[in-house]
């Protein structure tokens, strides 16, 4: 599961292309408001993408797959540290869909180097990434 680019992020894009040619099923996250955690959507070849609740790209047809089912999350964040903790932007559906995920699932932030703080605050209910792609 990838996310779609939005306000900055570590665009995904290319790696999303690169997935796809290597024969893998794409998701992305889905977010509504009755739902109090996300939802990967398959994001297929001729997706038609509209903006979600936060204004964040989704796709309109939307196969769900069960987060079980996943082999890999990529996660994004305004900042991260060295033990993996992460500042999303405050909704917590990062945190609530990575709680559920098996404990075997990686789950990876992407991030620019400047969004690699010493530190970064957390409360119980956040849930750490278990590595940071940077550059």
């Amino acid at each position: 599961m990838f996310y779609i680019a939005f306000g900055g992020e570590v665009d995904t894009e290319e790696m999303i292309k690169e997935a796809k040619k290597a024969g893998k099923l794409i998701c992305v996250p889905i977010c509504k408001k009755d739902r109090e955690i996300m939802q990967p959507a398959i994001l297929d070849e001729h997706a038609k993408l509209i903006k979600g609740l936060y204004g964040v790209l989704e796709p309109v047809a939307q196969g769900h797959i069960k987060p079980q089912d996943l082999d890999l999350v990529i996660v994004p964040g305004l900042a991260f540290d060295n033990k993996g903790r992460r500042l999303g932007r405050g909704k917590g559906f990062y945190d609530r869909f990575l709680s559920i995920l098996p404990k075997d699932t990686p789950s990876i932030g992407l991030a620019f180097d400047f969004q690699i703080l010493p530190s970064v605050p957390t409360t119980p209910r956040d849930v750490n990434v278990q590595e940071i792609i940077f550059s």
